[in-house]
């Protein structure tokens, strides 16, 4: 997987300089990069995360990466789970994400993760992650 990355990165920092209109040309390289990016990585899913998480979906939104998430906490309800870990999740998330997927953030790619209840279908949490949201980690 670190292979396609650095595939991608590349195919997409040789597009981006190749002229004039750099900043359109550097968003429809993102938009080609994440729809690649989302199509191979899709392969591998569903794919358990851990005893509570299952990793359900990943697919391209222009330029962002969105990863689903479904959470099995029963017997716990919805707004216990968002209230017990929706900073805990945010700073885990946002530490991740940053250590995993620099280069895309660098390039101007969003990765979303989406957390989903695998009872209700409900969005429990939601954390969009640009290049900015890694300075303000300590």
């Amino acid at each position: 997987m670190r292979k396609f990355y650095l595939l991608m990165l590349t195919f997409l920092l040789t597009a981006a300089f190749g002229g004039n209109d750099m900043a359109e040309k550097i968003k429809i390289q993102n938009r080609n990069v994440v729809k690649a990016a989302a199509e191979e990585l899709s392969k591998e899913l569903p794919k358990r995360v851990d005893e509570f998480t299952q990793l359900i979906g990943i697919s391209a939104d222009g330029q962002m990466l969105a990863y689903t998430f479904e959470i099995n906490a029963a017997p716990k309800s919805d707004e216990t789970v968002i209230k017990e870990g929706a900073e805990r999740m945010k700073r885990n998330v946002t530490a991740g994400v940053c250590a995993t997927s620099r280069r895309f953030l660098q390039s101007g790619i969003t990765i979303s993760y989406r957390y989903i209840s695998a009872a209700t279908k409900r969005q429990l949490f939601r954390y969009d992650i640009k290049e900015s949201d890694c300075s303000t980690l300590r």
